[in-house]
């Protein structure tokens, strides 16, 4: 297999968000482990990726299990020799039904792969940046435009994308001794299957439903990779992309 100058590691590699930034860094010459729940929607973006899939390693994993995730970054490791990248990507949402009605179940499912996942692959990217030589890496977090505001009953997933900035604002300040920057990428309203719904009209907040711009989810993945060409004493903090005309900004 061959080896890039750096490596990531991308989660949730298999389709949209996650899919757009593998190929944005594998056409920069990085090594890319692609983690997801299937093999077939990883395998799939190796081979939208050309010839630059011969730097990508299709893990399939499942980040709400501790064990399954530090197999994942061994095997990275033991493919690339090393991390430069953590993309915390991978999320769930939970149905779209009233507050009262969520089940602990649906609850417990979005808490484990948006939250708890990210924490379990930002604890074992420390222990390997940390040890590494050269010192140090990246860790990018998703944390969508609900980090800053909901939709109408989506609970369980802006709680968790609020507590992803708490996230990324603790490692960043305990990532600093070993060398590690983290930052934030907010998304609103890139064209994947999760927000296809958009094109038929969605709820908005006075109860009415409306159309919503999308944008290109390439446009994400450029802005990872730029994100990830940082050289290591400068950091992207939080970036904010969206469809320009998506009602986020003003009274929509």
């Amino acid at each position: 297999m061959a080896v890039g100058e750096k490596v990531a590691i991308v989660t949730g590699a298999g389709t949209g968000v996650g899919r757009a930034a593998a190929l944005a860094l594998l056409a920069e010459g990085w090594s890319v482990a692609l983690s997801g729940r299937r093999a077939e929607p990883l395998e799939k973006t190796v081979r939208m990726a050309g010839e630059a899939g011969g730097r990508a390693l299709a893990v399939p994993s499942d980040i709400s299990d501790p064990d399954s995730v530090k197999a994942l970054f061994a095997k990275t490791v033991a493919a690339f020799g090393r991390l430069d990248l953590l993309f915390n990507n991978a999320g769930i949402n939970a149905p779209g039904i009233p507050f009262e009605e969520l089940s602990a179940e649906q609850w417990r499912a979005v808490i484990d792969i948006n939250l708890t996942g990210a924490f379990f692959c930002t604890q074992e990217a420390f222990r390997i940046m940390k040890d590494q030589d050269p010192r140090g890496g990246r860790i990018i977090n998703n944390g969508s435009i609900s980090a800053h505001v909901p939709r109408p009953h989506s609970a369980p997933y802006t709680a968790t994308k609020h507590a992803i900035t708490g996230l990324t604002r603790s490692t960043s300040l305990d990532g600093r001794k070993y060398d590690i920057a983290c930052g934030q990428i907010d998304i609103g309203n890139a064209a994947t299957e999760m927000t296809e719904r958009m094109t038929a009209g969605v709820a908005q907040a006075d109860g009415s439903m409306a159309v919503e711009p999308r944008m290109d989810v390439n446009e994400v993945g450029r802005t990872v990779a730029f994100m990830a060409s940082q050289p290591p004493a400068s950091n992207v903090q939080f970036v904010t992309i969206m469809a320009t005309k998506m009602p986020f900004i003003g009274r929509g």
